[in-house]
């Protein structure tokens, strides 16, 4: 067993009870821990111990949001907008965009027209927003009229850069950031319809897109940029591929590799992972595990995708390993109060 060192441990700035699970971003060596809750999206500075509350435009059942890499703006990807806010909740820009629920081109401006309509805003389908690790882009998969589209806005003003058509059919979409600012990843949930997984290079005149697979999610991305991690929608296999043109270099299946349960039951890799250095992942089982026992992550080598052993830990933790960048990884506490922020051993 390789044992996890603890580097840091976080409570959440806001209550669990009514709040989305913490989350870490981390941006050109800085972190922040993030977390939603109907009214506001908070964003702490565990190396300050500072605070920014965006006001929610809309309820976190309605899309999804993001923090620049310096605190300072928030990105709510909505319904009908893309809507970049500052710490008064002030609009800063905004692009609208198609409804994401149902089929008719609603022209709603403001949540408060839709928030009762449980027939066709009741459950809708949504986008997603990144910043570019530089901060100066905003990457935003929204709805056209007749598709699905990838923007690179300017962060400044919500000025459309690039655009693409990607043929998607979404129910939920990620991103996967890259060092790189001019790179990012997609991972688009289509339900039944499949898991389209797509790569994003922006030139500064033309946004490129090719697909890595239809049945794939994005997991992370090596400190160089140079690998992806991905895991088929069933979850079997990891997969390391080349950020250069997708290629798919190696593979490990949880199956006849991670040590089964005494009682059985599938073996299978969570859909999140951590890259610790450029050859070294943390990734684990932990759904599989539930009700077998506590959760399990495990240590993989990349340059021959094999498994090193076993993560033991000082305590039990939750969940899957999520990447928290400069070679560490975190969990949250069973109760969502808190982020516990690991490392190798021997990381300094």
């Amino acid at each position: 067993m390789t044992a996890a060192r603890l580097v840091a441990t976080i409570a959440a700035p806001l209550d669990p009870r009514s709040a989305d699970a913490p989350e870490v971003l981390h941006r050109a060596g800085r972190r922040l821990v993030v977390q939603r809750s109907d009214a506001e999206l908070a964003a702490l500075d565990p190396d300050t111990g500072g605070v920014v509350r965006f006001p929610a435009p809309w309820p976190r059942g309605f899309g999804t949001a993001t923090v620049s890499g310096d605190g300072g703006t928030a990105v709510f990807a909505g319904v009908h907008a893309v809507r970049c806010v500052d710490a008064s909740g002030a609009t800063l820009w905004e692009l609208r965009h198609a409804c994401w629920a149902g089929e008719h081109p609603h022209e709603h401006r403001e949540f408060a027209e839709y928030a009762d309509d449980e027939e066709e805003h009741g459950c809708p389908d949504s986008g997603s927003a990144a910043f570019s690790a530089d901060g100066r882009l905003v990457w935003a998969h929204v709805r056209a009229e007749d598709d699905e589209q990838w923007l690179v806005l300017d962060a400044a003003d919500g000025r459309v850069l690039g655009r693409a058509s990607i043929g998607t059919v979404a129910s939920g979409s990620f991103h996967t950031p890259h060092p790189d600012p001019a790179q990012m990843g997609l991972s688009v949930g289509e339900g039944e319809e499949g898991s389209p997984a797509l790569w994003g290079r922006w030139d500064g005149r033309r946004l490129a897109v090719h697909k890595i697979d239809d049945e794939t999610v994005l997991l992370d991305v090596s400190p160089s940029g140079r690998h992806l991690l991905a895991t088929d929608v069933q979850q079997d296999a990891l997969y390391l591929h080349a950020a250069e043109g997708g290629a798919m270099l190696r593979d490990l299946d949880a199956e006849g590799t991670v040590p089964g349960h005494p009682g059985g039951g599938r073996v299978y890799w969570d859909m999140e992972a951590a890259f610790v250095t450029e050859d070294t992942v943390v990734a684990g089982t932990s759904a599989g595990d539930a009700g077998h026992g506590p959760a399990r992550h495990w240590l993989l080598d990349t340059t021959g995708m094999t498994l090193r052993g076993e993560v033991s830990y000082p305590h039990p933790v939750t969940g899957p390993a999520r990447t928290a960048g400069n070679g560490n990884w975190y969990t949250f506490s069973e109760d969502r109060t808190s982020v516990h922020i690991w490392g190798l051993p021997d990381a300094g």
